[in-house]
C-alpha cells in the first residue's frame, strides 16, 4: 500500500498518534513534536530575547564542556524518547528541546539523540502551553531526563527539577535573576543567572 506523502499539517488527523517513522516522512515547515504519538505544534519562531537567553546558555555549557565527553545541542535537535525500542516506528515521542546535554555519546546518531539525554533546558514562550509542559515533564521523568531546567524570559526565574533515587522529579526552589546554577552531573559548572538576563 502506497503512502500518501503529507505536505502540510492540516493533512494529518490530531486525533491519531503517530511514530518517529511517521515523523520522517512529513515535508511541512511547521516545527512540531510528537509526544507519546499525539502532535504538538511548536511556538513560532522564538522572540530575539529567548534567542539571546539559548545562545548565552549554550555558549556557557560549551565553554565548560570543551575537551570532555559530554556535549551540548541546541535547538532544533531531535531527542527521541523510547523504553522499548530504537526502531523509529516504535519510538512516539520526538521532542526539540531548546538545549540538552548528553553524556553519553552512544545515545548520539546521525539524527539526533536516542535515549534521555543527562539535562534537557527549556526557556518558556508565551506560546507554551499548560498541556505540553505537563507532557514534557512527564516524559523527562518517565525517560530519566536526570534535570529538567526551565527557564523563564518573562519572569527573569529558573526551576530545575532533579530525578531522585525512585525516578521522581523533585523541584528546586524558584532560583531569582542573581542567583548561581550548579549541577553534581557537571562538577565545577556555575551558570550565572545575571548574565543569562543581562539584556532585558
Amino acid at each position: 500500500m502506497e503512502t500518501q506523502e503529507i505536505m502540510q499539517l492540516s493533512d494529518l488527523d490530531l486525533s491519531k498518534t503517530y511514530t518517529y517513522a511517521d515523523y520522517l516522512q512529513w515535508k511541512f515547515d511547521e516545527r512540531i513534536e510528537l509526544i507519546k504519538g499525539r502532535i504538538f505544534k511548536m511556538s513560532p519562531a522564538p522572540s530575539s530575547y529567548h534567542q539571546e537567553i539559548a545562545a548565552e546558555v549554550t555558549r556557557v555549557f560549551a565553554n565548560y564542556l570543551k575537551g570532555k565527553t559530554c556535549k551540548v545541542y541546541p535547538a532544533p535537535f531531535d531527542v527521541r524518547l523510547t523504553k522499548k525500542s530504537l526502531m523509529d516506528e516504535d519510538v512516539t515521542t520526538v521532542v526539540q528541546p531548546d538545549i540538552c546535554v548528553v553524556c553519553d555519546r552512544s545515545k548520539i546518531d546521525k539524527s539526533g539523540c536516542i535515549g534521555a539525554p543527562d539535562i534537557v533546558v527549556e526557556i518558556l514562550s508565551p506560546g507554551n502551553n499548560k498541556t505540553e509542559l505537563q507532557n514534557k515533564y512527564d516524559v523527562y521523568e518517565e525517560n530519566g531526563v536526570q534535570e529538567y531546567w526551565i527557564v523563564s524570559p518573562q519572569q527573569k526565574t529558573f526551576l530545575k527539577y532533579v530525578l531522585n533515587q525512585d525516578g521522581v522529579y523533585v523541584a528546586s526552589k524558584l532560583l531569582p535573576s542573581n542567583a548561581e546554577v550548579t549541577t553534581p552531573i557537571l562538577p565545577g559548572f556555575v551558570l550565572k543567572l545575571e548574565d543569562v538576563f543581562a539584556d532585558n
